[in-house]
């Protein structure tokens, strides 16, 4: 009869992955969906209802066309996991461990940097100026807002908390909330914090990769040359 010492172990259940973290443009999945829809509308109507050579340049312009508006609006994503970062470029897939990445640039765009020095850029974390410079209007508000409380409260009338409660922002509750910061800059927050956390790790080690999208430049490809010979022939 055995004893529990005597029982082996068995192997352990491994701890539950998360799911990546997606990152895309609101903005660029609005404005590309909305581009195919008039594209494909105008266009369908142009080959079946259209003359001459007309439907086929339609056909052309839509196999160039599509896949260009696809690859720039719809396809590009970031995913961070727990091992790599997957980088979905318009033409490119980047596949980066985070033991290879060096750093995180917000500059005039958003780009990750590898050890090799190669930077590939964030299509789908696109740096908005405006957004930064109202970011920074705010910030610029509520610091004065909280320095106009501080204020307030060193002209009490030593009622044991001056005019804390009439409106004013607390000070202290402003420093809690941190700076304001435009949203692809939190995006960019969020994937330095990742870094940080896990270039060390075992599993985040390896070589980067990096893979051409031909789903998206094969059919761009023979659109062009479609248009090419119907502009030649017809």
């Amino acid at each position: 009869m055995s004893t529990p010492d005597d029982q082996s172990p068995g192997p352990r259940p491994e701890s539950p992955r998360t799911r990546d973290r997606i990152y895309r443009s609101p903005a660029a999945l609005v404005g590309g969906a909305l581009l195919l829809a008039v594209i494909g509308w105008l266009g369908i109507d142009a080959v079946v209802t259209g003359e001459g050579r007309t439907p086929w340049l339609a056909l052309a312009v839509l196999l160039l066309v599509v896949p260009l508006v696809v690859a720039f609006t719809l396809r590009p994503a970031v995913f961070a996991g727990e091992d790599r970062l997957r980088v979905r470029n318009p033409f490119r897939v980047i596949e980066l461990p985070w033991g290879e990445v060096v750093s995180l640039r917000s500059g005039y765009t958003n780009e990750v940097v590898v050890k090799s020095g190669t930077k590939y850029q964030l299509w789908s974390i696109p740096v908005s100026l405006r957004a930064r410079k109202k970011a920074a209007r705010q910030q610029a508000r509520r610091e004065a807002e909280a320095r106009g409380e501080g204020r307030r409260r060193g002209l009490g009338f030593g009622f044991g908390g001056g005019f804390g409660g009439l409106g004013g922002v607390d000070a202290a509750a402003t420093a809690d909330q941190g700076p304001v910061r435009a949203e692809t800059d939190q995006v960019m927050d969020e994937l330095r914090e990742m870094l940080a956390a896990r270039e060390k790790a075992a599993g985040s080690q390896g070589e980067v990769s990096v893979r051409w999208a031909y789903e998206v430049m094969g059919p761009a490809g023979v659109g062009l040359v479609l248009l090419g010979v119907v502009l030649a022939v017809l």
